[in-house]
C-alpha cells in the first residue's frame, strides 16, 4: 500500500512537471527572439525571465499591464502576442505616458491613471485579458531623477508623486503631520525598528525642502555602518504613504482577478514584504483544492532574480513574482 502511494505521488509530481514544462515552453521560440531584440532604453525591466516563464503569452492574446513605466515588459509581451491592439497600458505618471505614446504609435490603449481607478473602470466595462501584469516597483527613472525625490541617495525636493496631479508630497507629511502619524507611517510602511527615534529626530529639525535634508537628521538615528542607507526604510514608508500604494494594491488585487479571461495568466511582481503579504494573501483566498477555487497558483514560492540579473540590474535584488492562472469563475461549481 505504501509503495502504491509513493507511485501514486510521483506520477502526479511527473505529470505537474509536465504540466508546468508544457506551459513554459509554448512560447519558447517567441520568448528567445523577444529577449534578443528588446531594447531596454532608459528602464531595465526585472524579472523579464520569469515574467514571460509564467504569462506565458501567446499569438493574439490580449494583455493589461497596469504599471507599464517604460514599456520594458510590455515590449517582451507584445513581441509574443503579435496584436498590440488587444493591449492596454496603464500608468500614473504623465511622463511614462509621454515616453510609451511614440514607442507604441497609439496601437496599445494607454491610460494615465492609477491602477485602482483604471481597474474599477475596466471591470465595469465588462473587460478580461488573458494576460495581466503589475510591477510594483518604482522605475529607475524616478529614482535616478532628482526631480522626483525618491532617491535617498541623490538631492532634490522632497515630492515622491507618482502622480504629480495629486496635492500631497513627502514634503507635506514630514512638514506638518502630527508627530504620531509620522512615526505610525514610517513604523508601520518602512517597517522601520527605530521609528520613535527618527520621528523625534525629524520634528525637532522641521521644516524640510530636500531628499537631502532629510537623509542627513534621519541618518543620526542609525550611527552604525550599513550597506544600505540608513534613511532607506524611512523613504520607503513616507513614498508608501504619498501615492497610497498598499491601500490601492489592496482594493485592486480581487478585480485583477476578475478580469482575468479563463485560462488568464496574472503575475504581480512586489519589492518588500508588506506588498508580498497582500499579493501571497489575495492568491491564497482564491486558489487551493476546494470546488470554489477560482485560480491555481502557478509558482507555490516567488521567483526572484538570478545573479546573472543582479550583475546588470542591482535594483532587482528584492524584486519577487507571484503568478496565477484562471481556472474557474466566481460561484461555478
Amino acid at each position: 500500500m505504501k509503495n502504491t502511494n509513493k507511485n501514486h505521488q510521483n506520477k502526479n509530481k511527473s505529470s505537474d512537471k509536465l504540466s508546468l514544462a508544457n506551459h513554459d515552453g509554448l512560447a519558447s521560440i517567441r520568448y528567445q527572439e523577444s529577449r534578443q531584440r528588446l531594447s531596454t532604453g532608459q528602464h531595465q525591466p526585472v524579472l523579464l525571465d520569469s515574467v514571460l516563464k509564467y504569462l506565458n503569452p501567446q499569438d493574439g492574446e490580449s494583455y493589461l499591464d497596469l504599471t507599464a513605466g517604460y514599456g520594458g515588459h510590455a515590449n517582451a509581451i507584445l513581441k509574443c502576442t503579435q496584436l498590440p491592439e488587444k493591449a492596454v497600458l496603464v500608468d500614473r505618471d504623465q511622463q511614462a505616458i509621454d515616453y510609451l505614446k511614440p514607442q507604441f504609435l497609439g496601437k496599445p490603449k494607454l491610460i494615465h491613471q492609477d491602477f485602482l481607478t483604471a481597474s474599477q473602470e475596466l471591470r465595469a466595462n465588462n473587460n478580461q485579458f488573458d494576460i495581466i501584469l503589475a510591477d510594483l516597483g518604482v522605475s529607475s527613472p524616478h529614482l535616478d531623477s532628482t526631480s522626483r525625490g525618491f532617491s535617498v541617495r541623490l538631492d532634490g525636493l522632497l515630492d515622491m508623486r507618482m502622480d504629480r496631479r495629486q496635492s500631497v508630497t513627502a514634503a507635506e507629511i514630514v512638514n506638518n503631520y502630527p508627530a504620531a502619524e509620522l512615526e505610525r507611517i514610517i513604523r508601520r510602511f518602512g517597517e522601520e525598528p527605530r521609528a520613535s527615534k527618527i520621528t523625534r529626530l525629524v520634528v525637532a529639525h522641521r521644516p524640510y525642502q530636500t531628499t537631502q535634508q532629510l537623509a542627513d537628521v534621519v541618518a543620526r538615528a542609525w550611527p552604525e555602518r550599513s550597506r544600505h542607507h540608513p534613511a532607506t526604510r524611512t523613504f520607503q514608508a513616507l513614498r508608501i504613504a504619498v501615492n497610497d500604494e498598499l491601500n490601492q494594491l489592496e482594493q485592486s488585487l480581487p478585480i485583477w482577478l476578475d478580469l482575468l479571461a479563463p485560462g488568464g495568466r496574472l503575475a504581480v511582481i512586489s519589492f518588500h514584504s508588506l506588498e508580498d503579504r497582500l499579493v501571497k494573501q489575495a492568491f491564497k483566498e482564491r486558489s487551493g483544492n476546494r470546488y470554489d477555487a477560482e485560480v491555481k497558483l502557478l509558482n507555490p514560492h516567488p521567483a526572484e532574480a538570478q545573479e546573472s540579473e543582479l550583475v546588470l540590474n542591482p535594483r532587482a535584488r528584492s524584486a519577487k513574482l507571484r503568478a496565477v492562472v484562471k481556472i474557474n469563475k466566481k460561484g461555478d461549481k
